[in-house]
């Protein structure tokens, strides 16, 4: 779908996904244009964005409704054409709890909950899987390294990864905790690492 083609589309339902077999076949050889939405935007039942392609989307869905990565917004069989969503998952702060498993039961207690204290006073979201904890970025990195720098938290190891790179060790309702439904894991299986 070109500029010319179409200058405003009003979305009020989602047609399908790409993943599905069925629009994975019809968007093969398609002229698929992107909206691009972030992980908070994806969140909304209504906004207004331009495509990658230029063509202003007016997306107006049910209260409850959430648009997921590969959502087909339009359809148009007679120019084969698409828009399709595409997320954009906000990097996560990884923190990893394993060189603390050789501390005295005391040291490794005082620092769990000190760790628990601290995200939570924060308001930060977090998962926890087998010895690391996943917490979504609400603030930049710079913020979050500052308050887990401040808490001084002996043996606590941090880094930052793109939320794409998590999500596959995710159930689903640990993808919707961190990225509040703009993510949902197609499957969960145990982090080699």
């Amino acid at each position: 779908m070109t500029t010319s083609d179409v200058r405003t589309a009003l979305i009020e339902q989602v047609l399908g996904n790409a993943a599905d077999p069925h629009w994975r076949e019809r968007l093969a050889g398609a002229s698929v244009d992107t909206l691009a939405l972030d992980q908070w935007e994806a969140q909304k039942n209504r906004l207004r964005k331009a495509t990658v392609g230029g063509v202003e989307v007016a997306v107006s869905l049910d209260r409850a409704a959430r648009l997921r990565d590969g959502d087909v917004l339009r359809w148009d069989p007679d120019r084969n054409a698409a828009v399709v969503a595409r997320i954009e998952l906000g990097e996560v702060m990884v923190i990893d709890l394993a060189p603390l498993y050789g501390l005295a039961p005391q040291e490794l207690a005082r620092t769990a909950v000190e760790l628990g204290h601290a995200l939570g006073n924060q308001h930060w979201p977090a998962v926890i899987k087998g010895s690391r904890v996943f917490v979504p970025l609400t603030v930049d990195r710079k913020v979050t390294s500052a308050v887990m720098k401040t808490h001084n938290l002996p043996g606590v190891v941090c880094e930052f990864v793109p939320g794409s790179e998590v999500t596959p060790f995710l159930a689903p309702h640990e993808a919707r905790r961190l990225f509040g439904g703009a993510a949902e894991a197609s499957h969960t299986h145990d982090d080699p690492r």
